[in-house]
């Protein structure tokens, strides 16, 4: 099957289809990064990794996430670069450098095309972003925040940017907004702790209310800051509902190094695998695979990534997949939860960032310059 015609339909494939043509394809994209990205290939040669045409997913090689903060991996000539993402973190911490060539980001901007039709289908919504114009001034070069940003923008109309640079909401321009566009369908976009902060928790300051009863919100990034202060997923879509009269709220799960490759929170509050990525379960201590239910390490694979080698990846955060197939939204495929951050990694969810710079007092750095 043609790769572009499968992102069109992500959640159609059952797992005895999808898994043996994801297999081939992480087999060749292993190949092609080691003939590729001398880095990559040393480090294969080096753990003696290698694949043949019947390697099961749980036999692919795969890289840690921190690799990308410490080496710059590139599989395509740098004349042919376009962009390159950098991951948000906080002052002081190394950013993950991601390098992206036409070809990759046209597969990106497929992917998510394809997820975000699953869920909002084809119309295009007038749009708030729970954020500041400024975040993707730079289109060279910007942070996963802009890259967030700018892929979800494709989904709307009339794009509404709700925060000024100092963070502060335009309840005024919201109330326009309302006017305008309330009564109908309106998508939300915005990183968790971003909205909590500036969205709901200045909203309830300032004793206001609005009503979006057809809108829905999607919302990523890190939920550390929001678990520290007792806010839970129950807790935060609540308060969406109490003071935006938004019922439909769909959180999902990605990074920077696999952007294009999201898994979307389904309506009965799983996130799911699309056709061309899927998730395992490590132990933390072995990195043996684990079973359904089992809290482990997230190992993540995507067939997007062709200028880099990141199509197979160990995260610092932890997850259970919970089933194949059988979700009751009737999406096929594998669908997981994840339980948060493994203890002592770094923070580095795009909202996280954000919070961490907010408690310690510091200027939040330009995303474009910074990451």
């Amino acid at each position: 099957m043609n790769l572009d015609d499968v992102l069109k339909s992500p959640y159609a494939w059952p797992q005895d289809r999808k898994v043996p043509w994801l297999c081939q394809g992480l087999e060749e994209l292993v190949d092609y990064h080691r003939q590729h990205c001398a880095p990559y290939a040393r480090i294969c040669d080096t753990l003696h990794l290698e694949t043949t045409a019947s390697t099961p997913l749980e036999r692919i090689p795969f890289l840690p996430v921190q690799a990308f903060k410490h080496l710059w991996l590139h599989s395509v000539p740098e004349q042919q670069i376009l962009k390159v993402l950098t991951s948000s973190g906080t002052t002081g911490q190394a950013v993950s450098r991601i390098a992206l060539d036409h070809a990759t980001s046209m597969l990106q901007t497929k992917a998510l095309a394809g997820i975000g039709q699953a869920f909002l289908g084809a119309q295009r919504w007038p749009m708030v972003f729970v954020d500041h114009a400024n975040v993707i001034k730079d289109r060279a070069s910007f942070s996963a925040r802009g890259a967030g940003l700018i892929g979800f923008s494709s989904f709307g109309r009339d794009h509404f940017y709700l925060l000024n640079e100092s963070m502060k909401p335009d309840w005024e321009g919201l109330k326009a907004f309302q006017k305008k566009h309330g009564e109908g369908p309106v998508l939300f976009f915005g990183f968790t702790y971003m909205v909590w902060a500036h969205l709901v928790q200045e909203a309830k300051a300032a004793g206001l209310s609005f009503s979006f009863p057809s809108g829905i919100l999607i919302h990523g990034g890190g939920w550390k800051k929001l678990e520290q202060e007792k806010v839970d997923n129950a807790a935060f879509k609540a308060a969406l509902q109490k003071w935006f009269g938004l019922t439909k709220v769909h959180n999902y799960y990605g990074l920077v190094e696999q952007v294009g490759t999201i898994y979307m929170e389904c309506e009965r509050g799983v996130l799911h695998a699309p056709v061309s990525a899927e998730v395992l379960a490590r132990d933390p201590a072995t990195l043996a695979p684990l079973p359904t239910g089992a809290k482990g390490l997230l190992q993540v694979f995507s067939l997007l990534p062709r200028s880099y080698p990141g199509h197979s990846l160990l995260t610092e955060d932890l997850g259970s997949w919970l089933g194949e197939d059988d979700c009751p939204c009737g999406r096929k495929g594998k669908y997981f939860l994840v339980h948060g951050r493994m203890a002592q990694a770094e923070l580095r969810g795009c909202s996280d960032t954000h919070a961490f710079n907010e408690i310690q007092g510091q200027a939040v750095p330009d995303p474009n310059s910074h990451g």
